[in-house]
């Protein structure tokens, strides 16, 4: 069978209205592929679905609708990936309710690549918004692929960071790939796209529904190694996604906050139900066992590459313990601008440096 016509198979399954994730898996557990579906008798498909999703199956007429996600498909960077493609996410092949369709714009190769989730508070404090633009620029310095799900506040923050830092990132998002939501983000959507990936599993056409963010939140954890929520409320969705990634048997991470925060109320939360506290990046690449840090406390260069313990000790050593300015320290290293900012980020997020108001950067004595 050709590519198209099997991929049309697909489409023709998953697009008929009524006939939900969970009828799909069990036709294909029971049949095989959608031609096998489809060529089956009404009576074995009522055996395993009933005759009213039967009747849904064989009568409903989406040829228009197929035809229209083909066409979709034909673009260079857009792909429709099934269950039984190869480029299909494998850890998503783990969690209970893979859906059996991905629509998917931009990079496909990401969709096999090492990721961790990061979510939180979609009107998160400016510290907050910060912490998670910082920790996702060293998490894809470090090599790891940023997902998320393009949400205001948190998601986004994530996202930039990332490609700030030219990184990978992947967006899971909750309406069909063609509509753009939200709106404030449809710049940072088109980045991504280009960059990185977007994925859906919704119809093309699809709005904002608010039932289908929680489900996308499964999607967002279940192709994570695990979930970092930077900043949340106690009624924050982002802690739908921490609960599916425990389900999942993900790792899940919490950056605290303030006693007094709202926004840190929810992280509190998880670190009292078992998550891990979250106070430098590699509090987390030690959890999943990711060692592109590994023995490098001056973390990733600009270019991408891991700089030395050395070069890291170097920068600590020209720093002294008064204040100096990015300036200062690239005369005494001789290192670039770039390769020293990076530096600095990661010994950051490690506790081993302070940043200042005015540019300026402090060491922190360690006991």
């Amino acid at each position: 069978m050709a590519a198209a016509e099997a991929l049309a198979g697909w489409l023709r399954l998953t697009l008929i209205p009524g006939i939900g994730g969970e009828t799909q898996r069990k036709l294909l557990k029971a049949f095989g592929l959608p031609e096998a579906i489809f060529g089956a008798g009404r009576g074995a498909l009522s055996a395993v679905i009933g005759d009213k999703a039967t009747r849904l199956l064989l009568d409903t007429d989406n040829h228009a609708d197929v035809a229209s996600a083909l066409a979709w498909a034909n673009h260079g960077d857009h792909h429709l990936l099934h269950l039984a493609d190869t480029d299909y996410p494998q850890a998503l092949l783990e969690i209970p309710d893979p859906p059996a369709l991905l629509y998917v714009r931009g990079r496909a190769d990401l969709l096999n690549a090492p990721a961790l989730a990061m979510v939180g508070s979609r009107n998160p404090t400016p510290q907050g918004a910060s912490n998670a633009e910082r920790f996702a620029a060293a998490f894809a310095q470090a090599g790891l692929t940023i997902a998320s799900g393009l949400a205001l506040g948190i998601d986004a923050a994530a996202h930039r960071g990332a490609l700030a830092a030219s990184g990978n990132t992947v967006a899971f998002v909750g309406t069909g790939i063609d509509r753009l939501y939200p709106a404030a983000n449809r710049q940072l959507a088109l980045e991504i796209a280009a960059r990185g990936t977007v994925v859906s599993e919704l119809p093309i056409g699809t709005p904002p529904v608010a039932a289908n963010f929680p489900r996308r939140n499964r999607l967002i954890s279940g192709f994570s190694r695990g979930t970092l929520v930077v900043e949340a409320t106690v009624d924050s969705g982002s802690l739908i996604t921490a609960r599916l990634a425990a389900e999942q048997g993900r790792e899940v991470f919490a950056v605290p906050g303030s006693i007094h925060s709202p926004q840190a109320r929810g992280c509190h939360k998880l670190i009292r139900q078992g998550a891990k506290l979250v106070e430098t990046v590699q509090d987390v690449l030690d959890e999943i066992a990711w060692s592109s840090l590994a023995g490098s406390p001056g973390g990733v260069s600009a270019g991408g590459t891991v700089t030395s313990g050395q070069d890291a000790g170097q920068l600590l050593l020209a720093m002294g313990f008064d204040p100096c300015s990015l300036d200062e320290l690239t005369k005494r290293t001789g290192l670039t601008a770039d390769v020293v900012s990076v530096m600095l980020l990661h010994l950051e997020l490690d506790g081993q440096v302070a940043g200042l108001a005015g540019g300026r950067y402090q060491r922190i004595p360690q006991a």
